[in-house]
């Protein structure tokens, strides 16, 4: 069952680093929340390590930058464990072949620079789907566009058999008060037309294994029963924690805000109905992370 908390210093003491959710829980995707930023503070000024895990298409470098233009404070956290990185690894070693097709917004492009760290990395070119060897999604082109317009090119690219890099397996997101499709929703209808996806991101390993990298620069890995996910995705956050036997704490009021009757808290029974129609059981859960 799960336990509805009041804050993060309640159930803090017993771990020794945090793998937190951006999204949702430490900013809107435009500005931070301030009590979730004090209580990060707070955490790292106890002693505790603080890894952002985050299903952003791009690589940590970049998530910093916008981290900085947002005004989230360094002291906040450690680390960054991003999507982008994890999936920017795979391309780089040829998961989808040296000629892909990019589905994406301006803005994700940075994901195709240089990645040092990966020795004899493949060529990437980047062609039309005619041409491709694979596809790399970020997103769609449109995220405030009905995913389903993109049929037409994912079918064609089933027929040809290329496999899709899914860079993001959120399904939406909410910026401010703005829902937006992710490459999730992507990669879950070209599935469901019969294509094959590679996923990097949360609730797959390859991120997790990429966050106990950047805990181990900082110094010995704590054992998986001192570490403590957050996170606002049940799918993603919670479900991702379950799988590497990690204890998580469930930010009710992001994107499950309505179906848990969250205003300060979540509501026990709406909870306890959305936790047992998941199928997905946190160990924790509070309204926003304070």
């Amino acid at each position: 069952m799960t336990r509805i908390v009041d804050s993060l210093a309640e159930i803090s003491a017993p771990y020794d680093a945090l793998l937190c959710d951006l999204w949702g829980c430490v900013h809107d995707g435009i500005r931070p929340f301030p009590a979730a930023v004090a209580a990060l503070q707070s955490y790292r000024a106890g002693g505790g390590k603080v890894i952002l895990v985050t299903n952003a298409p791009r690589q940590g470098s970049a998530v910093r930058a916008q981290l900085d233009t947002m005004g989230l404070p360094h002291d906040a956290y450690d680390d960054i464990a991003s999507s982008g990185d994890a999936a920017r690894a795979a391309m780089y070693r040829g998961a989808v072949g040296g000629k892909v097709w990019f589905m994406g917004e301006p803005h994700d492009e940075v994901f195709f620079e240089p990645m040092p760290e990966i020795d004899s990395p493949v060529q990437i070119t980047r062609v039309p789907l005619d041409k491709a060897e694979g596809i790399v999604c970020t997103g769609p082109f449109n995220p405030l566009a009905d995913p389903a317009d993109l049929r037409p090119q994912l079918l064609f690219a089933k027929q040809k058999g290329l496999k899709l890099l899914c860079a993001n397996p959120d399904l939406v997101v909410d910026r401010g008060e703005v829902r937006e499709w992710c490459a999730g929703e992507v990669a879950r209808l070209y599935e469901e037309m019969g294509g094959e996806c590679l996923y990097f991101g949360k609730p797959h390993p390859a991120i997790y294994d990429r966050a106990r990298l950047r805990l181990a620069a900082l110094g010995p890995v704590p054992g998986l029963e001192r570490l403590l996910a957050i996170g606002d995705g049940i799918h993603t956050d919670i479900q991702g924690a379950l799988g590497e036997d990690i204890d998580s704490l469930f930010i009710t009021g992001g994107l499950a805000g309505a179906a848990t009757k969250t205003t300060d808290q979540p509501d026990p029974d709406a909870l306890a109905a959305f936790v047992a129609g998941a199928q997905i059981t946190p160990t924790f859960a509070m309204g926003l992370l304070r």
